[in-house]
């Protein structure tokens, strides 16, 4: 796979709009691709993905949506208006709750992807145990990403450990995005299922959701054109 096919997502978790047009500002044209998640979103939701369609960027909406069919499907038609190219919900919610998120942007004619959240990148078999999954998180990843697929999704978010197994599982044609994303001997934070953006890229992720390892460094810029060289396999 080669790299001008995959790219970088900026997550944009800090507090407020403002903030927000600082980070995209400082990174320049060094990404075009940014990630709105619930922080930011139910901070200054609207003002943010206005800013950041003034500024030619592109929008991954991450709200991790999960709730009754019906209520997704209205919520996933309210977020198609601000023009997002990628919205999460949780494959967790099962069959009619992921066919619904799909059915709202067929009836939108919407080009908007909808990706299905298998196991968060903060969860190990530790804490799938705790709440009564005994499934390894490697089945319960292939699991859930199967039935998300099935069932209309475009995509998947895993963590880059499981991703090479979803790629041969699903072909070529599936977005796999990736958060859990360190340059080499970073920092893991609160992430337990990490890897390098080359190894990201080589087992076969599309796109690569970055944060701190960008936002929280005195030069945004430098950070993420680094991260970019990284994805060089």
């Amino acid at each position: 796979m080669q790299t001008t096919n995959n790219e970088i997502i900026v997550a944009l978790d800090v507090a407020d709009a403002a903030a927000a047009k600082a980070a995209v500002c400082e990174i320049g044209d060094a990404v075009s691709f940014y990630k709105v998640g619930l922080e930011l979103y139910i901070a200054d939701g609207p003002a943010v993905l206005d800013m950041l369609r003034a500024e030619g960027k592109r929008v991954f909406l991450d709200l991790k949506l999960c709730d009754i069919p019906n209520t997704v499907e209205r919520a996933v038609a309210s977020c198609l208006k601000y023009g997002a190219e990628l919205l999460t919900i949780h494959a967790f919610g099962a069959k009619a709750m992921i066919g619904a998120a799909a059915k709202a942007v067929r009836d939108a004619d919407s080009d908007c992807k909808i990706l299905a959240v298998t196991v968060l990148t903060s969860i190990d078999q530790n804490d799938l145990a705790s709440v009564g999954v005994m499934r390894s998180v490697a089945e319960q990843v292939a699991g859930l990403g199967s039935l998300a697929m099935e069932s209309g999704a475009h995509g998947l978010v895993c963590s880059p450990r499981e991703v090479a197994v979803l790629r041969a599982t699903l072909g070529k044609s599936a977005i796999l995005v990736t958060p859990g994303i360190r340059p080499a001997g970073g920092e893991h934070g609160d992430q337990k299922r990490v890897a390098t953006p080359a190894q990201a890229v080589r087992d076969g992720a599309t796109h690569l959701v970055v944060g701190r390892p960008i936002m929280n460094t005195p030069d945004k810029r430098a950070a993420a054109l680094a991260l970019r060289n990284e994805m060089t396999i």
